[in-house]
């Protein structure tokens, strides 16, 4: 058991929409990533994700409406539902979900991680 630095960890590196893995339970992992620009439209048939902004904001689109969200806090997209975060500036996020999550969920492409690197 060991603590985990946030700071620390986003140090680490610096590219954008490649998440790491900081910590696993229940067959959950806890995910850092940093996003800057638009990701691609997804949905995630059997996982729901939960972002959770760290530092920085951005705003998740959605079909039909679009959340802003700031520092401190988070949103909880629910299986099957379409979205794409977008961050105009740098946004350091922690994300929770399945192991077996992929990033990009139903739709592949050059963002697309198969493998994470653990932090």
């Amino acid at each position: 058991m060991q603590k985990v630095n946030l700071s620390e960890k986003f140090s680490l590196f610096q590219d954008y929409w490649n998440p790491r893995i900081a910590g696993e339970l229940n067959g959950q992992q806890v995910k850092l990533v940093k996003f800057k620009g638009e990701f691609v439209w997804h949905k995630h048939d059997h996982e729901d994700e939960l972002f959770f902004v760290v530092s920085g904001s951005f705003r998740m689109e959605l079909r039909d409406k679009v959340i802003f969200l700031q520092e401190g806090e988070f949103l909880v997209v629910p299986k099957g539902v379409e979205h794409r975060p977008v961050a105009e500036e740098e946004v350091s996020m922690m994300l929770f979900e399945p192991a077996a999550t992929l990033n990009t969920g139903d739709a592949k492409s050059d963002l697309t991680k198969e493998t994470l690197e653990k932090i």
